[in-house]
């Protein structure tokens, strides 16, 4: 379609005289809006679409935005999305605005954050906290074109974006005055607003940071400076700058929440960060690297060949994709059911993800070979994805942050009291993607963790359950039986976990504890993963217009088998032809113009 706006199926569109974002009414679920946003972009690899990978690339060689795709999204009115819609936008569950950004993220990765998903991580701490006149002013800034970001407080050993800090002090005729500089923000060079997380007392206690909405109409233009932009390795296109604020006076209705709020703030709305991150940016992107890989197969001089050593890994890639997607959905759909409940599953599906599909980056290189150099307009795509996505992961700060919230909750799985209970297992509306629009209450959302039945210890218990029932699937046939035996190993594993994580809750010395810590993180958050495969594969609809894919054995059985290994359980030799079916179910979806995630889309 390229620069077309003509509606997609299942949308509706009306555009006025007036060409600003407000002026198209695009409505449907967000299934229906991520298609209609998948034709606005069009064919990627059709050289003279102004939107697609030669143009995409041709940008971040200049490391310039994109500027015609940009403005198409503007049109479209993306900025809507990160709206609720009792504000005006279009925004109610997280997880179809994940859909609807992973046609972004699936094309260009700083395109999705720069001209997109910064905007809401920053709104968020409006939506949560703010107060009328601050939502009000927020959704009518967004759904005008007006651009938002996100000043982080600074984090220990973190790397660039994180570094750096605002503090601010009482002014003596009321307000604030607020000094500092951060050299790597992204759009601060284009910003006219800010969400920034300032010091405003001393140490490191809950009470540290405040949130301060930064307007930049409302502070005098000589104690802002913006600073010149910053070349990043990954992102390129992303327009990371710095910004310097000097004597800055602000307003005392700026403070968004309470005064000392901040710390308790970034809890609250990094869930949401880190559920889109993973389902949005993450997925989206490994979506495409696992084309890439799939195209350099088909174009070799064997060709697509699913039974041979490329079709092993590209299965094993494929069911691993959708383990992550899997994980990240139960993640979204938590959100917009139960979002008291997902500060943990938050932290375990970003660490999670972010893992596992770094690894499968590895592995889908091998597969393209001298192509996954290419910097042309056939694969230039995946080097580039390479580079992106462990920015959008925020690399060793990300996980260090995730680990943050995980490792203190090992401590509560030696007291577990869901352990073999099935009635503790997270609910099934978890494990339905596209089951209906769902609807986040941003100020629901909860700093502490809390009941455990909606959360990461209700998928363990999910886990448990479903190794239970797949016992009487055994005489489905041979696939299915070894499904069932790994499912045990895994059951097995749950409770091991618990019995380490009660050792370690009777060991004081938690310096010397740490390493061990971190190792029960991975093994924890790889089990909530294989019981997300569970759970999707035993809720799928057997029906569903790929075959049913969702509802069989093969992608679990190799998900789990892969994560098995990982965890170093013994794990039994694959039934005959599973990689090989798989492959082949693989091959179909992407000769038949699909996406490899769960929801099978129809793409440009």
């Amino acid at each position: 379609m390229n620069d077309s706006l003509t509606a997609g199926a299942g949308t509706s569109l009306a555009e006025d005289a007036d060409a600003g974002p407000r002026a198209l009414q695009v409505s449907g679920e967000g299934s229906a809006r991520a298609r209609y946003v998948e034709d606005l972009l069009g064919d990627p690899f059709d050289a003279g679409n102004p939107h697609g990978q030669q143009a995409l690339l041709a940008a971040d060689e200049r490391r310039e935005a994109p500027a015609a795709t940009e403005e198409l999204l503007h049109r479209f009115g993306l900025a809507a999305e990160f709206v609720p819609k009792a504000l005006g936008g279009r925004l109610t569950g997280v997880e179809g605005l994940a859909q609807v950004l992973r046609p972004v993220f699936r094309r260009d990765v700083a395109l999705g954050f720069g001209a997109g998903m910064t905007a809401l991580f920053a709104a968020s701490v409006v939506w949560t906290a703010g107060d009328e006149r601050q939502r009000r002013d927020t959704a009518r800034r967004l759904l005008d074109g007006g651009r938002f970001t996100i000043l982080h407080r600074e984090f220990a050993h973190a790397n660039a974006i994180l570094r750096g800090e605002y503090t601010a002090r009482p002014a003596p005729g009321g307000g604030y005055v607020v000094d500092g500089r951060k050299e790597v923000v992204i759009n601060a060079d284009r910003a006219d607003a800010f969400v920034s997380y300032v010091r405003t007392a001393p140490g490191d206690g809950a009470d540290s940071h405040s949130v301060f909405l930064l307007e930049t109409g409302r502070l005098p233009a000589h104690a802002v400076r913006r600073l010149p932009r910053a070349r990043t390795h990954g992102m390129r296109g992303a327009h990371y700058a710095g910004l310097e604020l000097a004597h800055c006076p602000v307003p005392a209705d700026a403070l968004v929440g309470r005064p000392g709020e901040g710390v308790s703030l970034a809890l609250r709305t990094f869930q949401v960060s880190r559920a889109l991150v993973s389902g949005g940016a993450l997925v989206g992107g490994m979506d495409s690297a696992l084309r890439y890989a799939v195209r350099a197969a088909a174009e070799s001089r064997r060709g697509l060949v699913p039974h041979g050593r490329r079709g092993r890994v590209l299965a094993g890639v494929f069911a691993d994709l959708l383990a992550c997607d899997s994980l990240a959905v139960a993640g979204l759909r938590l959100l917009d059911l139960a979002p008291e409940h997902a500060l943990v599953p938050s932290a375990a599906v970003k660490y999670a993800v972010s893992a596992l599909l770094h690894e499968d980056l590895d592995e889908l290189a091998a597969v393209l070979g001298a192509r996954g150099y290419d910097r042309g307009p056939t694969y230039g795509g995946f080097q580039k994805l390479v580079r992106d996505l462990p920015v959008a992961g925020l690399g060793h700060a990300g996980t260090a942050d995730t680990q943050a919230v995980l490792v203190p909750h090992l401590r509560t799985l030696a007291h577990a009291t869901w352990r073999g209970e099935a009635g503790h297992e997270a609910p099934a509306a978890l494990f339905t993607p596209g089951a209906g629009d769902t609807a986040l209450d941003f100020r629901r959302l909860d700093a502490e963790p809390r009941d455990p039945h909606h959360g990461c210890d209700g998928l363990l218990a999910a886990l448990l359950g479903a190794a239970a029932r797949l016992d009487g699937k055994r005489g489905r046939g041979p696939r299915w039986a070894a499904l069932a035996d790994l499912a045990r190993a895994f059951a097995a594993e749950v409770r091991h976990l618990a019995e380490r994580c009660a050792v370690l809750s009777e060991r004081p010395d938690t310096g010397v504890l740490a390493p061990a810590a971190y190792v029960l993180v991975d093994r924890y958050c790889l089990l909530i993963a294989a019981a997300s495969c569970l759970a999707v594969c035993e809720n799928a609809d057997p029906g569903a217009p790929d075959g049913g894919l969702l509802a069989e054995p093969d992608w679990a059985l190799l998900a789990l088998t892969r994560f098995g290994r990982r965890l170093g359980v013994e794990v039994p030799a694959l039934p005959d032809g599973v990689a090989r079916d798989l492959a082949v179910r693989l091959v179909d979806r992407y000769r038949g113009g699909r996406s490899f995630d769960l929801y099978g889309m129809r793409l440009a």
